[in-house]
């Protein structure tokens, strides 16, 4: 699913703001609330390669970036990454007032490994329900890939009204017969360990063995957390072990085991019982949150305590393999 302004010929502006490409879109959402909705996106905004985050990234970078009424200057009291948080709520509310896949069964046109339906039955299916056409997009010549619907808007892209119109300068890709449309590829089967061996993840697991953890904040890297557990951007960033445990992992550090208490990421000696951490869109995530702050940003030799209560700085806690 995308969210993009164009300029009625079929063409539009991409990638309009470096500063606001964020890399923190899961710790953005859950530190705006919006928990429901990363849980919806997580189900359903899925990336083919299996990273949805970084799907997320781009989407919000590719598209985001352009809407006008996302700008940080149109916001009267603007919060923080206030914007990517009406990015995310406006287009996962428009793709669920679109059932494609309920539209397309209706008319009796279901994936099959077999089947061939025309494109005229195709964009008769999805022109019923709502009264104007759509543009369907093939790959590999005829096997249906994407579904462009358009409106104009009445107002701002958060609170504005969305009308449905036709389609103004896109045309589709697909064959006017012949056109495949597949079933989902099934997940490979996972593989077993014997008993009392540790099973080993899929290549490109986060927080897998040893590594460091990078910090993000305000959408782009800046230093990293060090192995008493403190945000530094200064120096080296210390090395982490990743140890699986009962519903997520465990870190430890040189200077001993990590855990969350008081509200404050601590790594060290008097860590009796580490704490058990998830990952969510690949970030470090704590009582299912990927959302971490800070109390300012660290300069020089200053080292910052990260928390999960609130703070003045928001960050995302990742993981790069050692």
């Amino acid at each position: 699913m995308r969210s993009r302004p164009d300029h009625c010929d079929g063409t539009y502006d991409s990638n309009c703001d470096a500063k606001r490409a964020y890399t923190n879109i899961s710790a953005i959402l859950s530190a705006a609330g919006q928990t429901d909705l990363l849980s919806y996106m997580n189900t359903y905004w899925k990336d083919n390669a299996g990273n949805d985050e970084s799907f997320w990234e781009h989407e919000w970078a590719k598209h985001g970036t352009c809407i006008s009424t996302l700008d940080t200057d149109c916001y009267t009291s603007y919060t923080p990454q206030q914007e990517v948080v009406d990015f995310f709520t406006r287009t996962v509310a428009l793709f669920k007032a679109l059932p494609s896949y309920t539209w397309l069964s209706t008319a009796g046109i279901t994936p099959s490994s077999t089947k061939t339906y025309t494109l005229a039955q195709i964009l008769a299916a999805l022109k019923t329900p709502r009264g104007v056409s759509a543009v369907v997009q093939c790959e590999n010549t005829n096997q249906l890939d994407e579904i462009w619907y358009f409106y104009d808007v009445k107002g701002s892209v958060q609170s504005g009204t969305f009308v449905a119109v036709n389609p103004t300068g896109a045309t589709s890709s697909c064959p006017a017969t012949g056109i495949k449309y597949l079933p989902k590829s099934t997940s490979p089967t996972p593989t077993t360990s014997p008993p009392g061996s540790t099973p080993t993840p899929p290549p490109g697991t986060p927080f897998t063995g040893r590594g460091t953890l990078p910090v993000t904040h305000a959408g782009s890297t800046a230093g990293c957390i060090i192995s008493g557990g403190t945000w530094y951007i200064g120096g080296t960033c210390a090395t982490f072990t990743a140890a699986t445990a009962s519903g997520g992992f465990t870190l430890s550090s040189s200077k001993g085991k990590c855990a969350v208490q008081s509200n404050n990421l601590v790594c060290g000696s008097g860590v009796t019982s580490a704490s058990v951490f998830t990952s969510v869109g690949g970030e470090l995530a704590y009582a299912g949150s990927a959302a971490w702050y800070a109390g300012s940003v660290p300069s020089g030799s200053t080292q910052v305590t990260v928390m999960t209560s609130k703070g003045a700085q928001t960050v995302g806690i990742g993981w790069a393999s050692a």
